[in-house]
């Protein structure tokens, strides 16, 4: 069947595996506060005014939590399914689950029919998240593989966008269609992303893992010798696949244990904390209830819309911030890149946390409709509030959001690639979890405090990071592994080398693909003058 090249195509089609994700958050982050939602799945009974109270605050964290929990499970099997099918076949097994799962949603009549729907989709989302960034790591040339996985983070923030303006549009609509419109129509970019696999390349490296050589040659071909299987590019990356293949398959059998070895335990601690504190930001948090806190800085009006706008702006802002990553992530390395978006968002969840605490008071009887909007701030004080918050999702966005989806598969060898980068992104789900069932209640018992826990985890993910995180930037895949291996011959002996003084080689990186992709082109030309002379 005829396949597409082109690499910012192949990415752009697997990354809707990312958006699904963002489809999740801002659906649960819009719907949440609506009246139909609140009626349909209500637990508490009516307010003074006959407005519907919704679930109870635990319920509503274990249905928000439903979600995640499901991808902690999905992103667990996926390292399996991925190493016996394939990176391609394990997204398109997620789409298709995703598609299941967005009509059990729709069709919701109570609590645990919508949760039962919602773990679906999770696992669906475990599985395109830890898979997507293995595929397009296998495909990609070094100096474009932070910007190719980058676009991971880049589709959940068009998801996010997307779906909460749907959700928006649908609020006006009366009865349940204000939600089961948006929650119907998330199934249309699994659609999508399903048939535009059909046309996508398997990954090289698992083809030659599974001894299909020719068919790994003519992927490589394809996407990286511009037709030419003589491309000293082409020749270069088989023979190091092949290397690396040869020596896997000599020296390791493939488990889940061996991540926990002595020798590939400190890049597991690594990789696993990468989607750890990714989380303990406490950005998929602000997403999930965003409207809680929007509306404790008095942005909403009882049994009105009122809040969703201005929560929306802040995933216009998450959108646009993530640019910057793409077009410059592999220049500024992955380093530089997390310690700047870890100390930055714990400045701004500082000044949250201040404001709150200094300016803050107990909301009036009646006032809100949830106990987790437990303070109130009125004034410039809240106009400062929702500024930091702003600002803090413009730290996110362009640092851990999309670093945190590319760093760890860079981390690890082929043969367990699929496994570990499955095994990272369950320690994301699972922490997404916690923090999503955890919130709610937190805010209410603990109000202004949630901020300086997560200011303390920023400050803390910022000390992990210099102390322990290797540069990985414009590095082969091949290469980063010999980081950390001390027994191969020749091996660049990184494991005693303290993680601060790795460094980006992206020119090094550049001069490599220009002067191959010079090369080529001269013995294209030369090949092209000896036709003519024979001629």
């Amino acid at each position: 069947m005829w396949k597409i090249g082109n690499i910012y195509f192949i990415a752009a089609v697997a990354v809707i595996g990312g958006a699904l994700f963002g489809f999740d958050i801002s659906s649960m982050s819009a719907i949440i506060s609506t009246q139909p939602y609140l009626c349909q799945f209500n637990q508490r009974g009516h307010d003074e005014n006959g407005l519907c109270l919704g679930p109870t605050d635990d319920v509503q964290g274990g249905i928000t939590a439903a979600m995640p929990g499901g991808s902690w499970l999905g992103a667990l099997v996926s390292g399996i399914v991925s190493d016996a099918f394939g990176r391609k076949t394990s997204i398109q097994l997620g789409a298709i689950i995703w598609i299941i799962g967005s009509v059990v949603v729709c069709a919701s009549v109570n609590i645990p029919m919508l949760a039962i729907g919602r773990v679906i989709n999770g696992f669906s989302v475990g599985i395109c998240s830890a898979q997507v960034p293995v595929y397009i790591s296998e495909i990609s040339p070094p100096s474009k593989r932070g910007r190719l996985i980058g676009f991971q983070q880049w589709a959940i923030t068009w998801g996010i966008l997307i779906m909460f303006f749907i959700c928006y549009g649908s609020s006006f609509i009366p009865g349940t269609a204000a939600f089961r419109l948006p929650w119907g129509l998330q199934a249309v970019p699994a659609v999508l992303l399903f048939l535009g696999l059909v046309f996508l390349p398997e990954s090289p490296r698992w083809l030659a893992k599974k001894d299909r050589w020719e068919q790994a040659v003519e992927v490589l071909t394809l996407i990286h010798g511009k037709g030419d299987p003589n491309s000293p590019w082409v020749i270069r990356e088989l023979s190091e696949i092949r290397e690396v293949v040869e020596f896997e398959r000599a020296n390791a059998d493939v488990s889940y244990f061996e991540l926990f070895t002595p020798g590939m335990i400190n890049r597991t601690q690594v990789g696993v904390f990468t989607q750890i504190w990714s989380q303990l930001t406490g950005m998929n948090v602000m997403m999930y209830y965003i409207t809680y806190v929007f509306t404790m800085a008095g942005l909403s009006e009882p049994g009105t819309n009122a809040v969703l706008l201005p929560s929306g702006i802040q995933f216009v802002i998450n959108v646009v911030m993530t640019v910057p990553a793409l077009l410059w992530m592999d220049r500024w390395g992955r380093r530089p890149t997390l310690l700047v978006g870890a100390f930055l968002m714990c400045f701004w969840l500082c000044i949250n946390a201040g404001l709150f605490a200094v300016y803050g008071r107990a909301p009036y009887p009646g006032e809100f409709t949830s106990t987790a909007e437990s303070m109130a701030v009125e004034g410039p004080p809240a106009k400062a509030i929702i500024a930091a918050t702003y600002l803090f999702v413009a730290s996110f966005a362009p640092t851990w959001g999309p670093v945190s989806w590319t760093y760890p598969p860079e981390l690890f060898p082929l043969r367990l690639r699929g496994k570990a980068v499955a095994l990272c992104t369950s320690a994301n789900w699972a922490f997404n979890f916690a923090l999503a069932y955890f919130v709610p209640a937190a805010f209410a018992n603990i109000t202004w405090r949630v901020y300086l826990i997560f200011a303390t985890f920023c400050a803390a993910m910022f000390l992990h990071v210099f102390f322990m995180f290797p540069e990985t930037a414009n590095k082969p895949l091949e290469e980063i592994e010999e980081m950390f291996d001390d027994t191969k011959p020749g091996a660049i002996k990184y494991i005693g080398t303290p993680a601060w003084k790795t460094k980006n080689t992206r020119n090094l990186a550049l001069r490599q693909e220009r002067n191959e992709t010079l090369s080529s082109e001269e013995k294209m030309g030369v090949s092209g003058e000896h036709k003519e002379s024979a001629a």
